[in-house]
């Protein structure tokens, strides 16, 4: 029987390496509906080819499309309708952004399991989202390499010591501050390893992607902040790590290619042959390198660890104001490193904040997105630090 499935944000890179997955796994998947922003020719092309149920075209206000055979609906309403239709058995959320989570957990309402590939899911609501999973006995299963990694490699959470993570670096691993300070867009966007979108490229290039993971690892493993390591693997091997506590290490390791942890997500609990980069072989590798983080040229790390440990108010202010901080970086209106100074002031601008609700949630990260804006508008040349 075929596994139905849905895929929020196909239009992305993630999206896009999904439907590469279930075209050669076609015999073992039915898709049930496609979403995507503002790219609506190529999600049509998608919806022609694999023909779902429903088509969601994230723009209300984009040119009316008709697909043959397929309902058109819009916006995250229609985010929500996809998830709430029980002929789903898992929904892969690779939306980009605050907007998969209520999709995410409208799935969770309606018993869907989840192939999760949205960070700001379980940053800004983590503790919610996987009590509401737990409640409702919904898998939720980890794309991103180095969490489908560790997924792959626990067999018992409770027998677990330390989580490792790996992060290859980025593209300034061996450069100096003063390099980042200098660095232009298209040298943070020059990922030495991974082909992803531009936002978590240049999370990776300040390393604040490799805070967030952290803070998902804690809410996906349930396991204490400080049982959790970062360590650089420049090869980007070795995917993460588990030390169990009698001192076993177990790692999961491949080439780099998001089709495995993707194909793994999807599939889940089980395996096929569907696209492989290549065979790997150690004798090819000869060689895998690891070495301790700068915490100093980097501290987008300790801002994640300390965030993390505040609660939920301080993620979803380093979430906000990140995001909000690398776009405008992408735009060429402020430069890398200015990324953690606005970070930094917003965590202290808004310290103590502590929402207990979704709708708390959404409101705290609408007021630090607009602050950040404010500040990145009238005080970061000025260094003035907003009140």
């Amino acid at each position: 029987m075929k596994r139905k499935i849905s895929i929020l944000g196909s239009t992305g890179s993630i999206g896009r390496q999904a439907l590469e997955v279930i075209e050669k796994l076609e015999d073992k998947f039915e898709i049930i509906a496609l979403s995507g922003g503002s790219n609506v020719e190529l999600l049509k092309q998608q919806a022609l080819k694999f023909r779902p149920k429903y088509v969601c075209i994230g723009n209300k206000n984009a040119q009316k499309t008709e697909i043959p055979e397929t309902e058109i609906i819009y916006g995250e309403e229609g985010l929500e309708q996809i998830c709430s239709d029980k002929e789903n058995d898992i929904i892969l959320v690779a939306v980009s952004g605050k907007i998969g989570l209520k999709p995410t957990l409208k799935a969770i309402e309606s018993g869907i399991d989840i192939a999760l590939a949205n960070k700001e899911t379980l940053v800004m609501a983590g503790e919610i989202v996987m009590q509401k999973a737990k409640n409702a006995g919904v898998k939720i299963i980890p794309v991103d390499s180095e969490h489908c990694a560790i997924h792959q490699c626990i067999k018992n959470i409770s027998q677990v010591e330390k989580l490792i993570i790996t992060a290859s670096g980025g593209p300034f691993l061996k450069k100096t501050i003063d390099d980042m300070k200098s660095a232009t867009v298209e040298q943070a966007l020059a990922h030495p390893k991974w082909n992803m979108g531009k936002k978590i490229t240049i999370d990776s290039a300040t390393l604040m992607n490799k805070g967030l993971e952290i803070i998902e690892a804690h809410h996906l493993f349930n396991i204490d902040y400080d049982k959790i390591d970062v360590v650089v693997h420049p090869q980007s091997v070795v995917h993460s790590a588990i030390e169990y506590k009698d001192g076993s290490v177990i790692a999961q390791l491949g080439l780099p290619s998001m089709h495995i942890p993707i194909q793994y997500a999807i599939c889940y609990p089980e395996r096929f042959e569907g696209i492989k980069s290549k065979s790997f072989s150690f004798s090819e590798i000869a060689r895998l390198d690891f070495e301790k983080p700068d915490y100093e040229k980097f501290p987008a790390l300790n801002m994640a660890y300390n965030a993390g440990k505040q609660g939920t108010g301080a993620t979803t202010i380093l979430n906000a104001a990140n995001e909000e901080s690398v776009f405008e970086f992408l735009d060429g209106k402020i430069k890398l490193y200015d990324i953690y100074k606005i970070v930094e002031n917003m965590l202290n601008v808004f310290s103590g904040e502590k929402p207990l609700s979704i709708d708390e949630i959404f409101d705290l990260d609408k007021n630090v997105r607009i602050k950040t804006q404010e500040y990145i508008l009238h005080g970061l040349e000025k260094k003035v630090f907003l009140p």
